[in-house]
């Protein structure tokens, strides 16, 4: 009788614990949790158009036709007021199309929308500027003559930084040889740029490699510091070039260009 009575009650334990872990997985996937969910967004080659205008615009210097793209990526993430829950974050880890992202880390806390979209497109507008600086220092080209706009509509942020220079340089100077910095080929990336030409991680690469190999880019030019995360979900025909510096971007452009030179692998 006692044995008996230790059985029951064990199975009468295991019973209580079983409910209550059942209880607390029921609340906690009823419960929000603090996290966004991202997914590949879009692509835009910098050296065309955008919603019908130019991308870049030069004026008081000659430019050069240009071959090949230069096509800046973005992720698309819900909004800072988008209920995730726990079956949202399960989905999110197993699926390599998705990201689960600290909300945070893609927010400022405590911002409305409208606070968000109007800090990203100062941002958007502040990555311009250092671009134009970093591209025209980089040729050491004066901006007393020469005027250049860009324009990217509704994008905000200041990921394509990197990208806007190498368009900026290509337009002016190509490879520097006579040819084209893309080689003819759909070349993209990410990265902010400083107007020293230092290049600045951005997160979310894992997702924009992805979006690159969708839209027809066989080479991907990524922070050094983000080439783990890039190799993590790398798309198959796509080449990860790392880069820390605006110049370390031109070098391995010409380098897939011509031929000639060592090209970085992340």
């Amino acid at each position: 009788m006692p044995a008996e009575f230790r059985v029951s009650r064990r199975a009468w334990t295991l019973a209580v614990c079983g409910v209550i872990v059942a209880a607390l997985l029921a609340v906690a996937a009823l419960v929000p949790l603090p996290f966004s969910i991202a997914v590949p967004g879009g692509t835009v080659n910098v050296l065309g158009n955008d919603r019908g205008k130019p991308v870049i615009s030069i004026s008081g210097t000659a430019t050069r036709k240009t071959t090949g793209q230069l096509r800046m990526t973005t992720i698309v993430a819900t909004g800072p007021d988008a209920t995730i829950r726990l079956g949202d974050v399960l989905d999110g880890w197993f699926d390599e199309e998705r990201a689960v992202l600290p909300r945070d880390s893609v927010y400022p806390v405590g911002d409305s929308v409208e606070e968000i979209e109007r800090h990203n497109l100062a941002d958007m507008r502040e990555s311009q500027d250092d671009a134009t600086a970093a591209a025209l220092r980089y040729l050491n080209r004066s901006d007393d003559d020469i005027d250049v706009r860009l324009r990217l509509a509704h994008v905000g942020g200041p990921s394509a930084g990197l990208l806007f220079s190498l368009g900026i340089i290509n337009k002016l100077d190509g490879d520097g040889r006579g040819g084209d910095l893309t080689g003819g080929r759909t070349i993209a990336g990410t990265g902010t740029i400083a107007p020293d030409g230092t290049v600045g991680p951005v997160g979310g690469v894992e997702l924009k490699t992805l979006a690159a190999r969708r839209d027809g880019a066989t080479v991907f030019l990524v922070p050094k510091d983000e080439c783990s995360e890039a190799k993590a979900n790398r798309p198959e025909g796509l080449k990860l070039v790392p880069v820390t510096e605006l110049k370390d971007a031109v070098s391995s452009l010409r380098a897939l260009s011509t031929g000639k030179g060592e090209v970085p692998s992340c």
